[in-house]
């Protein structure tokens, strides 16, 4: 049976704006559209000579054919009775050669538990609770608001007592609990669009529009998404627009011809990941991932979308040798059409969804990528800031005997760190292919190393930009991260591990109350050295302030030697209170400190009029803010 023609589910002005490359909205118009006597099929496959829908429905017989439409756009469709939700289907394609095909809809909003690959029919009906969050997500979400991101694999996070991968709706409670108990105001899900290799961790998509079908259905991801909201913790997506995997049933090929990846292997084939490379100069494929950006944004009500692998789609010898790679118009290295790509991604993005943010993962010094497109920029809300990480681990990975001849590597971050709006990420590359976990990379016996990371936390926490960190950092996993099994919860039965995690909701509690530490994180008017020049002590001081002028000051002792009577400079007068002291004994240091704070004295010092005299305990971070602030309101 030929599929029922019927009025099409696409306007000329679809049409257009498919061609165009400008429609967001296609998950309502392509793919497998239910209604209560069966499906509206809709499919792009131009160069196709037949395409019919074969599933559950009709004992995957292809007597469902599809008709091409005849205005050009390449698109199949027809409607098919019977069809109910969950019912499982593919296309059949034959190609121009005659090759026949058989391939999971790029539409669909559902698929088959890999390794099965067949589409699954769907349609929500979750009722969203989230009100409360969704009115007031653009201030949770600003520029000027406290991020605290907790990176996760949701696979790998918790696990069943018998090894299984848990369920969207089981873990909900349980991440939501922790992530509040921990002070994260967001977590960053690794990537849950649907994916033929589990060890991938989701960043070779097959499925831009489906939520994994290991952990349940659509319906359950969003009960975990709300779950989260209702708790106050905002949802960040990995999200992959950069490649797919070349797998026989995804997109690869699609219609027998290189559909949505370039034909030519120096621009379609990615040589490190082995996979396929969007062509964003064709403008049904920026249609296809402009709609899949908004589709999560608008469907699951995430709140910000991390773009993998930004650097890969900007280059054009990106992983290439000499003669490997085809230059742009201009000769250059520059990939144009992704550039215009992703600036048309993050203008519907902000138009459509003001209240969320694009965050970019970019790794060289592409200019103004965190910058609006009125001034040239790219204009993602924010990118991540790799030198920052790359510094800061080489610097804490030496021998701190050693650290007074490395200073540099520490202070350096500050002299670009406004130029964009930077998240300082410890993620999940820095813990994996035998790179080891966070605490294996500090040198020294136990005490020293979790004293260290203790140090390297305190000054995450309090360098300008955002926080992101992987799951199992916070409590000092020691195994690398893999994706296989659970994290190292057992190690919380020991202080010093149970220590870590105390510390860092504490760093967690007070970056969020003191707008010193998070308003002007991308403004040079929140940051002012004290000293940074003590290369020989290995010790670091600065402020940071809020729009009102509320100070907090920052003071870092990179050795594991108690400096007593250290005198620094600071702008006021009074007493200043000790807030954070990463060598308490509460977090698993040695109680070295202040005994709560310490009294300025007039003698000039730094540049200020006032100093304190402090004692500076070992490998340790402090925190101290003047008694005048603790009386401001908005601090």
């Amino acid at each position: 049976m030929d599929a029922t023609t019927t009025h099409s589910r696409l306007s000329e002005h679809d049409i257009y704006l498919f061609r165009e490359g400008s429609h967001g909205r296609l998950y309502e118009k392509l793919g497998c559209q239910l209604d209560e006597a069966g499906a509206h099929f809709a499919v792009w496959a131009p160069n196709a000579r037949a395409v019919s829908v074969i599933g559950s429905f009709n004992a995957w017989r292809d007597d469902a054919v599809l008709r091409a439409r005849d205005d050009g756009s390449g698109i199949w469709e027809g409607f098919v009775g019977g069809v109910a939700a969950g019912d499982i289907y593919k296309y059949r394609v034959a190609g121009h050669d005659g090759h026949i095909a058989e391939k999971a809809d790029p539409f669909a909003l559902y698929a088959e538990v890999p390794p099965a690959t067949g589409s699954r029919a769907w349609r929500s009906s979750y009722r969203w609770e989230d009100d409360a969050w969704m009115a007031g997500r653009a201030g949770a979400n600003a520029l000027d608001a406290p991020f605290s991101i907790y990176e996760l694999h949701l696979g790998s996070w918790r696990r069943g007592p018998d090894g299984a991968l848990p369920g969207y709706r089981d873990i909900a409670p349980q991440l939501a609990a922790y992530v509040v108990e921990c002070g994260f105001t967001h977590v960053e899900l690794m990537p849950l669009s649907e994916h033929p290799f589990y060890g991938s961790w989701g960043y070779q998509t097959t499925g831009y529009f489906a939520a994994t079908a290991r952990y349940g259905t659509p319906d359950d991801l969003m009960f975990l998404i709300d779950t989260l909201h209702q708790a106050g913790v905002g949802v960040i997506l990995d999200w992959v627009p950069s490649h797919f995997p070349s797998d026989a049933h995804g997109l690869a090929e699609f219609d027998g011809t290189y559909l949505y990846e370039h034909a030519d292997p120096r621009q379609g084939f990615h040589p490190e990941w082995h996979s396929c490379i969007f062509n964003y100069g064709r403008h049904e494929v920026c249609a296809f991932l402009l709609s899949s950006a908004l589709f999560w944004l608008e469907r699951f009500h995430i709140d910000g979308l991390r773009v993998d692998a930004v650097a890969s789609m900007l280059y054009l010898d990106y992983g290439r040798q000499h003669g490997e790679w085809v230059p742009n118009r201009y000769g250059g290295r520059e990939n144009l059409d992704a550039v215009a790509f992703l600036r048309r991604l993050n203008e519907a993005v902000y138009r459509d969804h003001p209240g969320v943010q694009t965050i970019a993962e970019e790794s060289t010094a592409w200019p103004m990528v965190s910058r609006p497109l009125y001034v040239g920029g790219l204009g993602f809300g924010m990118k991540w800031n790799m030198g920052w990480m790359h510094d800061s681990l080489d610097y804490f990975r030496h021998d701190p005997l050693f650290r007074k001849f490395h200073h540099g590597r520490i202070t350096f971050s500050i002299w670009y760190a406004f130029h964009e709006n930077f998240v300082l990420p410890l993620s999940h590359d820095e813990v994996v292919y035998g790179k080891g976990s966070l605490i294996g990379k500090m040198p020294g016996d136990d005490w020293q190393q979790f004293a260290g990371l203790r140090a390297l936390f305190g000054y995450m926490w309090a360098h300008p930009g955002k926080k992101l960190l992987f799951m199992g950092g916070e409590f000092g996993q020691r195994r690398e991260w893999t994706h296989e099994g659970e994290l190292e919860w057992w190690v919380l039965d020991r202080p010093e591990h149970a220590g870590l995690r105390h510390w860092v909701g504490d760093l967690n509690r007070l970056y969020r109350e003191r707008a010193a530490l998070h308003e002007l994180d991308f403004d040079e008017a929140g940051f002012q050295w004290i000293d940074s020049d003590d290369s020989e002590n290995s010790v670091l001081s600065f402020l940071r302030k809020s729009r009102n002028g509320a100070t907090v000051l920052v003071v870092c002792n990179f050795t594991p030697v108690t400096r007593p009577n250290y005198t620094l400079g600071v702008p006021r007068a009074g007493f200043w209170r000790e807030a954070l002291n990463s060598d308490a004994t509460l977090y698993g240091g040695s109680g070295a400190g202040n005994l709560g704070g310490a009294e300025t004295v007039p003698v000039p010092a730094h540049g200020h009029y006032q100093s304190l005299t402090l004692t500076l305990p070992p490998l340790a971070v402090l925190f101290l803010i003047p008694e005048v602030d603790d009386a401001r309101p908005d601090t």
